[in-house]
């Protein structure tokens, strides 16, 4: 039977099910048989349409056709990732508030990205930013725990040389993959600078919504018409319940230092400019709204970020710096400035992304470039809606090709790392299995991959 690789099943799911249904404007394919537990781990349960939407889901990424045996791959997965949360809980594996934060925005931003923006997927969805992360979060966190978990089964696990040239060698001559053009790209960002007089203005309207609100105004309704925060302004800028250090630390610190129904001065963070009231406090938790004012950004602050970003150019070029260096000291992108600037793939986590894969913006920057280049300021607007400019350095850019050990030696080194990580992932199934109580729905008992599993 061919196993559905483990991480990729679900990254995927963890990434699709931000919703439990499906967005306003879309038609479900099928119809779904009436929901129910079909399987517990201990205390996690799957559902008939956990199951269901990761079968749809799987199909309409794989392009593969439907059958009973994809589905009960499917099924086994998911087993899989239940069994890896209840060791997890038993283990008391757990993953800090403020790394599921960070996952969940950098999620939810790639997300925007893919619609043209955060006001967009709100409307894909019928569903504000807040409902969105509230829906996410506890998938996120689930993911985080099972990667976590799955660090720790694999650490010691590594390949040689020998053990990479034998799984190549292992590959039938008619089934190796083959290569289209795959591109490495790096960038470094500046975003651009707030000008004095733009802050001073967005403060100004929020100490003037902040009389209002103190002269009998209700705070929820100038939320509505004033705040630009689109993930709470609809909602009267409720952000609801949070933990300590799962908010920026400036909002956080000014939250805290408030009495239920209090307000706050006006709040600088990296959002904008915060005017909040403390709702309610409930144990660790506290309930806020806000009011947000994102200052406006002048082009003369982009014209000087350019500048900048051309002196970090000249630079590199003039030998002084190598690129990784001057990502790492000038970079704004946190995503890529600790990894010497390489943009790196959502879906392998590699640094090669296929031309069609590339981003429209950086293809049409790169398609004249020659390999070793650093392309010219170029400015650009971040998912969530920052005004920047970046430099390009395209590393690398190969021909189409069928695999090889010459040029495809780091992939192929992957790809036998990942087996064998996966056969470690299966043995410690088989011996962790007996742990924890497992109740499977009959339909689903006879499933070839939960046999293997369990023998």
């Amino acid at each position: 039977m061919k196993k559905i690789h483990q991480l990729a099943l679900s990254a995927f799911a963890a990434l699709c099910l931000i919703v439990t249904s499906a967005p306003a404007n879309a038609q479900a394919p099928v119809q779904y048989q009436v929901d129910g537990i079909i399987a517990k781990v201990d205390n996690q349960v799957i559902l008939r349409s956990d199951l269901e939407f990761g079968y749809l889901q799987y199909l309409a990424q794989s392009k593969q056709k439907p059958s009973e045996d994809l589905k009960c791959q499917i099924f086994t997965s998911l087993l899989q990732d239940k069994l890896l949360l209840a060791r997890a809980e038993i283990d008391s594996v757990v993953v800090e508030d403020g790394m599921v934060t960070s996952e969940l925005n950098e999620r939810i931003n790639y997300l925007a990205s893919q619609v043209g923006g955060t006001e967009r997927l709100e409307q894909y969805y019928n569903k504000s930013l807040k409902q969105l992360k509230d829906e996410l979060r506890k998938t996120v966190r689930q993911q985080l725990v099972m990667e976590k978990m799955q660090r720790e089964i694999t650490s010691k696990v590594s390949v040689t040389p020998k053990e990479i040239k034998k799984y190549f060698n292992n590959i039938p001559k008619d089934s190796l993959p083959y290569f289209s053009t795959e591109v490495e790209i790096g960038q470094i960002v500046n975003y651009a600078e707030i000008g004095r007089d733009q802050k001073q203005e967005a403060r100004q309207k929020l100490e003037k919504l902040r009389e209002r609100i103190l002269a009998g105004e209700d705070f929820a309704t100038l939320a509505r018409q004033y705040s630009q925060d689109p993930g709470s302004a609809q909602d009267g800028g409720v952000l609801g319940f949070f933990k300590k250090k799962e908010l920026v630390p400036e909002y956080e610190a000014a939250a805290l230092r408030l009495e239920p129904g209090g307000i706050s001065n006006v709040v600088e963070s990296q959002f904008g400019f915060h005017l909040i009231q403390l709702i309610e406090r409930r144990g660790q938790e506290f309930n806020t709204r806000h009011i947000l004012i994102k200052p406006a950004t002048a082009t003369v602050d982009i014209a000087a970020s350019a500048a900048e970003l051309d002196s970090v150019r000249n630079l590199i070029m003039s030998d002084s710096l190598t690129f990784a260096q001057a990502a790492k000291e000038y970079s704004d992108d946190t995503n890529t400035k600790d990894n010497g600037g390489m943009i790196t793939s959502r879906a392998t986590g590699f640094t090669y992304t296929p031309m069609d894969q590339v981003d429209p913006a950086i293809f049409f920057v790169i398609d004249t470039m020659e390999v070793g280049e650093i392309s010219k300021p170029v400015t650009f607007t971040t998912p969530d809606g920052k005004e920047a400019t970046r430099i390009i350095y395209l590393k690398s850019k190969s021909k189409p090709h069928m695999a090889n050990l010459t040029d495809d030696y780091q992939k192929i080194a992957n790809a036998a790392l990942a087996q064998k990580r996966s056969k470690a992932v299966n043995e410690w199934f088989k011996k962790n299995i007996s742990t924890v109580y497992i109740e499977v729905d009959p339909e689903y008992q006879d499933c070839s991959g939960l046999q293997q599993l369990t023998q």
